[in-house]
């Protein structure tokens, strides 16, 4: 796996909302712009929670039934054992695979390990529970809802591909989310990101300068729109090497 971003380079992400990084994603057209990001059915626990960006470490999970074998928490230690294979700090990665979500995926003892080990946060395509604790924590959880008991909950397999909110999550996958939701970054711009971030802010802001002044006019407004256009049609064309 490759190496991840240096700790100041995932500072800079953080600095960043989810609709902003999308933004200089797309610019690339290294993907379809109606993908990479996870749909609506993945929500933040915490919206006032700054952005969480880190490393997926996926798992899938069920709750319906009891474990053939072993005890259902066993195989944290295993998680947190697989946190060194990850090329940064960990985001924990669940897909739930009971059809319907038969109980929470995770508590206030889970978080509180997976925090004290460095993980960044944590999303599950089923529910959580704890929810007050784990605000508590300061430890981002993003879900499909809430249930208040834990079921039999197991883990089944670690680091493999999963299916969360629309998109297929591979190990290691660069994770940026918060109140507007989660998204992937690719890894070959990764690093490119924040400064087009930076870029694209500049340039959305000639038009909310614009529509600050005291008097503004429709074509005062379309010549704004126009130069934030332009800025950033050029900032794509530069990145894409056109």
């Amino acid at each position: 796996m490759a190496a991840g971003l240096s700790p100041e380079k995932l500072a800079e992400l953080r600095q960043f909302d989810s609709p902003t990084i999308c933004n200089a994603v797309e610019l690339w057209n290294l993907r379809p712009r109606n993908t990479g990001y996870m749909n609506s059915s993945i929500k933040a626990c915490f919206p006032a929670f700054p952005p969480m960006v880190g490393y997926a470490l996926t798992s899938t999970f069920r709750s319906v039934a009891p474990p053939r074998g072993g005890d259902a928490y066993g195989s944290i230690g295993a998680q947190l054992d697989a946190f060194g294979a990850i090329p940064g700090p960990p985001v924990i990665v669940f897909q739930d695979l009971d059809e319907p979500c038969a109980s929470a995926t995770f508590g206030e003892v889970m978080c509180t390990t997976y925090k004290r080990f460095g993980a960044q946060g944590l999303i599950t395509s089923g529910t959580g529970r704890d929810l007050a604790q784990v605000e508590g924590l300061g430890f981002p959880a993003f879900t499909n809802g809430a249930i208040a008991a834990h079921g039999y909950c197991h883990i089944i397999s670690i680091n493999v591909p999963i299916t969360v909110g629309g998109i297929i999550i591979y190990p290691g996958d660069l994770l940026h989310g918060d109140l507007n939701g989660v998204t992937t970054i690719p890894p070959e711009i990764a690093s490119e990101v924040p400064e087009v971030c930076r870029e694209i802010a500049r340039a959305e802001a000639i038009i909310l300068d614009y529509l600050k002044q005291s008097e503004v006019t429709v074509a005062g407004f379309n010549a704004a729109r126009k130069e934030c256009g332009d800025a950033i049609n050029k900032l794509g064309k530069r990145l894409r090497g056109e």
